[in-house]
């Protein structure tokens, strides 16, 4: 099975690239990290308690992902959708059954942190650059829809999460991958497209 991590700071277009790949070639799926909070009174209590914690790895349900990953990867099909309602903590788990998968995505803030854990596989690693003030803008309209922010309070959020993205692989980059491309506003998706399904 072909696997595409898909990383970049917060309102960058991470979904959006994603939904683009898989509009465009079908039997693929998509593990957004988004959907892997943790849960429970510990989670409620730590987001209060840690400045940026849904920016960091200890707010990120590993096991949970990785038994879904490790079930796509193997059986081509997925029995559920994972949807995390930031406004209760929880997450809505949904069955649909997905068959004939061919390429995994693997989309959100913690996809290069994931890719150390896959070994003997190859992948692809897409990193999406973008200015901050337009990712912002983005986050801002997000979190007032989705997540029940107000304005400020999104901003304050954003410029947390922007630093906190960055400053982790400033000295600490996970490593280096073999297959990365850098996407932008310039990037042409059907080109995108070729080298990595051709």
């Amino acid at each position: 099975m072909k696997l595409i991590f898909i990383s970049g700071p917060s309102g960058s277009g991470k979904t959006t690239i994603s939904n683009q790949l898989i509009l465009k070639n079908k039997n693929g799926f998509v593990l957004s990290t988004d959907n892997y909070y943790k849960t429970g009174l510990i989670s409620k209590l730590l987001s209060k308690l840690v400045d940026g914690y849904f920016d960091k790895m200890i707010s990120f349900n590993y096991k949970v992902f990785k038994k879904d990953f490790d079930f796509i990867v193997k059986n081509g099909i997925s029995i559920h959708d994972r949807s995390y309602n930031f406004e209760k903590k929880k997450i809505q788990n949904i069955l649909n059954e997905t068959k004939n998968i061919s390429y995994l995505i693997v989309e959100g803030i913690f996809a290069e942190e994931l890719t150390k854990n896959i070994y003997n596989r190859n992948y692809y690693f897409l990193e999406i650059k973008d200015k901050k003030n337009e990712c912002m803008k983005r986050v801002v309209q997000r979190d007032f829809k989705e997540r029940g922010k107000d304005k400020k309070q999104a901003e304050i959020d954003f410029l947390k999460s922007w630093d906190i993205y960055y400053e982790k692989f400033k000295t600490n980059r996970t490593k280096k991958h073999r297959n990365k491309f850098i996407i932008n506003k310039k990037t042409d998706i059907d080109h995108l497209l070729k080298k990595l399904f051709n």
